[in-house]
């Protein structure tokens, strides 16, 4: 259902670099100001960009993009492979929701929020 999500950052070739090393993934697109990152421009993808109005990129409160890890292992691997390739932690893996729902979140160089996750 979702084809991108996009979020802002300061340093182009870093946040490509940080994106493509986590998810295996490589540039679909690159325009510049804006790439899309992904295994294949059909399936979902993260879009970078120096936001268009030049201000500053900034998280916003309460937005988080959430990447499924297939497993709770899984998901506990991603976690592991942001922090090496220097995230935050912003809540190390764990049961979250009785046992419906296992996350692991961080925040990228930019402070943007992500979850990595298994429904189980």
């Amino acid at each position: 259902m979702i084809g991108y999500s996009t979020i802002g950052v300061k340093d182009m070739n870093a946040a490509k670099d940080f994106y493509c090393k986590l998810f295996d993934a490589q540039v679909q697109i690159d325009a510049g100001r804006i790439a899309f990152l992904g295994k294949d421009k059909e399936q979902p993808m993260i879009a970078i960009c120096e936001p268009y109005n030049k201000e500053a990129p900034h998280p916003g409160n309460g937005t988080m993009l959430a990447f499924p890890g297939g497993s709770r292992d899984g998901a506990a691997a991603l976690y592991d492979k942001a922090i090496k390739l220097g995230a935050t932690c912003d809540g190390a893996p764990g049961q979250r929701i009785e046992d419906m729902f296992y996350g692991a979140y961080v925040r990228d160089a930019d402070g943007n929020k992500l979850c990595f996750y298994d429904f189980s």
